[in-house]
């Protein structure tokens, strides 16, 4: 019996699929179970997660998913503060696996760090409303990118050579921690990141965000600048767009931070023939049905004559927004050191 893996175990591990002569897909059921299988078995190990500790913590997407589905593992309460625009379909998983899901008012997009702050702070009161509680972190947890050594672990044994790994970034758990292991074997792996506009990761100034799964509206703590060579930002329906050609071309229904990330590495491995690159696919469509999957849809959001863009606009600041694909050579170096413009910080204007 030992052989066989429990529910939240077989997610752990990605399918590698073929998707160019020299292009991979790191392909995720859910990816962020990684990190949350990691980060409480952690915990009930050492004594900070007992048999009536409240798991709680701030999520509008899957890691909230992947704590749930714990949660129904290991007997624990769950609460999950969250977007009141949350999914629909997620709100319905979510709550038949018995979470709590609290939803933050709509008027919290108005203030400071918008929906991420305000549930920051609903997740502070929480804390305080329960004897034993224990917050994951996902965004500052130093377990969430240590988690991703067992991608690299697999991709090395896998291939031998990784030239380049391409994915979305949000925590920074998993590119951040994919690739800081990868580069322990071999230090010449590019790392290219993937974004989107509005988004305050990569120095843009924080604003209303189309694409769901990418962009933050405060800076994580796991999130190591000095991991990417390059970054790209796109807008939503370019993201859409390479999301249905995934589809549509390799038969793998995945959601739009995987379209993205998709665009992006095939670009690059078109530019870079001799080497080799891994995209991460963090997780299925199922949620986007009704939206990326709808053609419907797309034609009320007016998307669906746009023909994607054959390549990014670079740019010579990261703030800079040329058309809806751009990318900057941020060469491995520091928030501070990328956007230092005199005394003045870009995230402050």
């Amino acid at each position: 019996m030992g052989a066989f893996a429990d529910a939240t175990e077989a997610y752990q591990t990605p399918r590698l699929i073929k998707l160019g002569p020299n292009l991979y897909g790191v392909t995720f059921t859910l990816m962020k179970m990684i990190p949350a299988r990691f980060i409480l078995s952690r915990a009930v190990r050492n004594g900070e997660l007992g048999p009536d500790t409240v798991i709680a913590e701030t999520t509008s997407g899957t890691f909230g998913l992947a704590l749930a589905m714990q949660g129904v593992q290991l007997r624990r309460q769950v609460i999950l503060v969250s977007d009141p625009v949350i999914d629909a379909r997620l709100y319905r998983r979510l709550s038949d696996l018995g979470a709590q899901v609290e939803r933050v008012p709509a008027s919290s997009a108005q203030i400071v760090g918008g929906y991420q702050a305000a549930r920051l702070a609903r997740l502070a009161e929480i804390k305080t409303e329960h004897e034993s509680v224990f917050c994951p972190e996902q965004y500052s947890n130093p377990d969430n990118p240590r988690s991703y050594s067992q991608v690299a672990e697999l991709l090395m044994e896998t291939f031998g050579q990784v030239d380049c790994v391409v994915g979305p970034v949000g925590s920074g758990g998993s590119m951040c921690g994919t690739v800081s292991y990868l580069r322990s074997v071999l230090p010449e792996c590019r790392a290219v990141g993937v974004d989107t506009h509005a988004s305050v990761l990569f120095g843009h100034a924080d604003g209303p965000r189309e694409l769901r799964g990418l962009g933050m509206s405060l800076m994580p703590a796991n999130l190591d600048h000095s991991v990417f060579d390059s970054v790209h930002w796109c807008q939503a329906w370019v993201a859409h767009r390479a999301t249905r050609q995934l589809h549509q071309q390799h038969a793998l229904f995945m959601g739009p931070t995987s379209g993205a990330a998709y665009m992006v590495a095939r670009q690059e491995a078109q530019a870079n023939p001799q080497a080799l690159t891994v995209v991460m696919l963090p997780d299925e469509g199922y949620r986007y049905q009704d939206t990326v999957y709808d053609d419907q849809w797309l034609a009320t959001q007016g998307y669906v004559d746009e023909q994607l863009p054959e390549g990014p606009v670079l740019v010579d600041r990261p703030e800079q927004v040329v058309g809806a694909w751009t990318a900057y050579a941020w060469a491995r170096r520091s928030y501070a050191e990328v956007m230092m413009l005199g005394d003045n910080l870009v995230g402050k204007r």
